[in-house]
C-alpha cells in the first residue's frame, strides 16, 4: 500500500491511482493547449505568412463552423 502522490489518498497498489494519473495528464494537456492559443491567433492575424494549403484548410474549417452556427 502507498499514498497516491496526486490525491494523497491510500492506493492499494504501489503506484498512483490510474484515474489520478489520467486526470493529471488531461490537465497538463489543457495547459499546453492554453499556452499555444496565442501562437495560433498570431497566425490568423497575418494569413499571408501561412502556407496556402494550411490557409485553405483553415478557411474550410471556418466555413463549416459558420454553417453549424446557422
Amino acid at each position: 500500500m502507498k499514498i497516491c502522490s496526486i490525491c494523497h489518498k491510500i492506493s492499494a497498489t504501489d503506484d498512483n491511482h490510474t484515474d489520478c494519473k489520467e486526470k493529471l495528464r488531461i490537465e497538463l494537456e489543457a495547459e499546453d493547449f492554453k499556452k499555444s492559443i496565442p501562437e495560433k491567433l498570431d497566425l490568423m492575424k497575418n494569413p499571408n505568412d501561412v502556407q496556402p494549403d494550411i490557409r485553405a484548410l483553415m478557411g474550410h474549417i471556418s466555413k463549416e463552423k459558420k454553417k453549424e452556427e446557422s
